[in-house]
């Protein structure tokens, strides 16, 4: 029987995930310049052709990777500006975090991706959704955060841009880690993770 519209879409988003997976973990493991079309196209296991007829270049590709992983920063930005306890906000955060790590290498092949993104090469960044916008946002809004829950007796003494500053900056650190280790890499605890902000005069 002839497929319909419905299997032919599930189709080449099943196409398109191998494809970003494939890609994903080249990057972060190879950089982005040293990988090539077809490297990605045979750990998706699919020909170049069907690559390139849902990705007309590499950059586009990476594009909208980077594009994937801001909109996901974009997210936890907006999460730390509820009312929700400061606390409560950041342990969960960091909760998900360890769970990502020890689950799988996605989160840190997306955040060395982020780096990346930095770098990349034939893209612009303008707007509010460039990937230096987003993570500003994230930084500030995680600054405002720990300030609100200094100010409440939830968090230690220090500043709190440098404590989100360091924050992000440790985790970024341990994507990195995690991707070159591999097998010898042991993710923190989520106590370890947060044991900057409970320390008074921090």
């Amino acid at each position: 029987m002839p497929r319909t519209k419905e299997q032919y879409e599930e189709m080449r988003n099943a196409t398109r995930a191998k494809i970003q997976s494939a890609a994903m973990q080249l990057f972060a493991q190879q950089g982005f310049g040293m990988t090539n079309v077809q490297e990605i196209a045979d750990k998706a296991g699919i020909s170049i052709g069907l690559l390139y007829r849902h990705y007309k270049t590499k950059d586009e590709l990476f594009h909208e990777l980077t594009e994937f992983a801001a909109a996901g920063l974009a997210r936890v930005a907006e999460r730390f500006q509820s009312d929700e306890s400061p606390s409560v906000l950041m342990k969960g955060f960091v909760q998900e975090i360890y769970e990502d790590m020890i689950s799988g290498d996605d989160l840190a092949n997306l955040m060395i991706l982020m780096s990346q993104s930095f770098h990349s090469i034939g893209e612009t960044n303008d707007g509010p959704n460039d990937v230096v916008t987003v993570n500003k946002n994230l930084i500030m809004a995680t600054s405002k955060l720990i300030k609100r829950g200094q100010e409440l007796g939830e968090f230690g003494d220090g500043d709190s841009w440098e404590m989100a500053m360091f924050f992000f900056a440790f985790i970024q650190g341990l994507a990195e880690m995690k991707v070159k280790m591999k097998a010898d890499f042991v993710m923190p605890s989520p106590s370890i993770l947060t044991a900057f902000l409970f320390t008074k005069g921090g």
